[in-house]
């Protein structure tokens, strides 16, 4: 019977862990402090909002079709957006989040 409680504990522990952790990452995607609402209210859409955010390049392997084109030197990089400005290149699902976020932060 003791260990039976001691799992629900763990169990339970795990739980609300994970439920604690997923609050705080989420906490961190909340750029309201470096978007006013005045400045959230000059973009018409998505797009707009994605052209006006920060651009992030990073460097990434180069494919073998660049190497014969270009030479062993060759360096490639890419270049987008940090819609939530956390440092690193995000996706479009992840800048349409963070617009989303923002818009219904704003706008309601």
């Amino acid at each position: 019977m003791k260990w039976f409680q001691v799992l629900i504990f763990a169990i339970t522990y795990l739980i609300l862990f994970s439920t604690f952790a997923a609050q705080a990452s989420e906490k961190s995607r909340d750029i309201s402090h470096l978007i006013t609402q005045e400045k959230f209210s000059t973009y018409a859409n998505v797009a707009d909002f994605i052209d006006d955010s920060p651009k992030v390049t990073t460097i990434v392997q180069p494919q073998a079709k660049d190497i014969a084109e270009y030479g062993k030197g060759v360096v490639k990089s890419l270049t987008g957006s940090d819609c939530d400005r956390d440092g690193k290149m995000d996706d479009n699902a992840t800048c349409n989040r963070v617009y989303l976020k923002l818009w219904l932060k704003y706008k309601r």
